[in-house]
Order: structure tokens, then sequence, then C-alpha cells
């Protein structure tokens, strides 16, 4: 794979993290404990989506196909997608959105510092979004603490999102020739620090919220690679559904 290639699928599976995430976020809007809940996750759902308009409108750029943002998110199949399992997963309760979040935001917080010394276009999006997501970490780390370190139930259901969330941290931090060829030639992220630096982090605010770390034993993965969960299917069809129905549609 050459090194241009690499930057576009880089920048592609990013975008895709990024809209899927925003798709998750927008659903728990009515279902928050608290209506100030429900308009922060708005917010967060928003903010997301514009990351994903940036970097999908890159995408489109250095595809070179005249392909734009809508074509990325609207138009392509399942298996064309390249996020991470982890933020397709979706929310039987407020504890498994506030797991999520926090697991993943950790991750992306830190893969957004180090792209901000990256690629010129690439880091000129991190440089926006880090500001979102350092927002957006803490106030999802205040609710991981509030649950796990409240009620014997709010415990108990929060430790056992973290129990079945946990297994796809590992995707994460998973590199491939793309993450290589990116690091190499367009001076992106090192996932072996940026998994260092998750561990502690992750480690020091479960402690203060009471939590077990889970056993790592086994980890999914397949997201990079086109493979999804049986839960994306269900979410891109209600997310794609008035491009898919009335093909061309503008607002």
């Amino acid at each position: 794979m050459d090194k241009d290639r690499a930057r576009l699928e880089y920048v592609t599976r990013l975008g895709d993290n990024a809209l899927v995430l925003g798709q998750r976020l927008s659903e728990i809007v009515t279902r928050a404990p608290e209506l100030e809940e429900e308009l922060a996750n708005a917010n967060f759902a928003l903010d997301y989506i514009g990351q994903a308009r940036l970097l999908y409108g890159y995408a489109g750029e250095l595809e070179g196909k005249g392909r734009r943002e809508d074509d990325f998110a609207f138009l392509r199949d399942g298996p064309e997608f390249r996020n991470v399992l982890l933020v397709e997963q979706p929310h039987g309760h407020f504890g498994d959105a506030v797991v999520r979040q926090f697991l993943f935001e950790t991750f992306y917080l830190l893969l957004l510092e180090a792209l901000v010394h990256c690629e010129p276009r690439v880091a000129e999006i991190a440089a926006r979004a880090v500001k979102e997501i350092r927002y957006h970490l803490r106030h999802v780390t205040q609710w991981l603490v509030r649950l796990g370190d409240g009620t014997e139930l709010s415990h108990d259901r929060v430790q056992e999102s973290l129990n079945n969330l946990w297994r796809y941290t590992g995707e994460l931090f998973a590199g491939d020739e793309v993450d290589d060829i990116f690091e190499r030639e367009w001076h992106g992220p090192s996932l072996e620090e940026i998994e260092k630096a998750w561990h502690a982090k992750v480690g020091a605010v479960l402690a203060d919220a009471t939590l077990m770390r889970p056993d790592a034993e086994w980890m999914d993965c397949g997201g990079r690679s086109g493979r999804h969960t049986e839960h994306f299917g269900y979410l891109i069809a209600e997310m794609q559904f008035l491009q898919r129905a009335y093909p061309g549609a503008e607002w």
C-alpha cells in the first residue's frame, strides 16, 4: 500500500468512528436520566458529526473521485465502514453509554493529542476536535465515578457494562499496515505509546469509581477490516434511510 492510499484509509477510519459514535449518542436523547444530560449528549453527538464532516470532506479531496461527505456517510454499505467495534455497541441502559464513552474517549483524546503534530490537514482537524473531546471526557468521567461509587445498584450495573464492553478495547491498539505507514510517512501516533497511557489513565479512574478492571483474556476485533457486529446493520439502516429512500435528497 502506498502512502497516499494509507492516508486516505486513515482519514476515512477517523471519520467512520466519529460518525457512528455521533449516531449512537443521538439515540440517548429522550432516554437520559436528566434533561440536562439529554441536551449534553445531543451536543456531543453534534460535535462528532461535525468532526465526521471535516474528515469525510478531506477524504473526498484525497480520493479525487468527486465523492462528498454525504456519499461517505450514506452511500456506503456496512463492510465499507472501518470504525472500531466499540463505538457501534448499543446501550441497553445509561451505564452502557457512559462506559463506552469513557473507554473510547480516553483513547481518542490521546490519539488527537498526538495527531495535532502530524500531517498538516489532519493536524488542523485534530486541533479543533481535541478541545471538544477533552470536555466530553471530563463530563463522562464524572458520571462514571458518580455511578460506580454510588448506590449498590448503580455500581453493579456499570460494572456489568464495563465487563461487557472491555473485550472491544483491544482493537483500539491493534494497528495494521495503514497505521504503520501513517506513523512512518505522516508522523502519525504510536499506538503502543497510546496504549500504555490509556491503561494508566483508565486504571486511575476505575479506582476512583471503585470498579474492577476486567481480565483481558480475549479481545474482539474486525471493525477496521469491515467486519462488524450484528448491531451495526441496524444502526446504518436507520442512519441511511432517508438518503436510500430518496436518492440525491438535500437539505
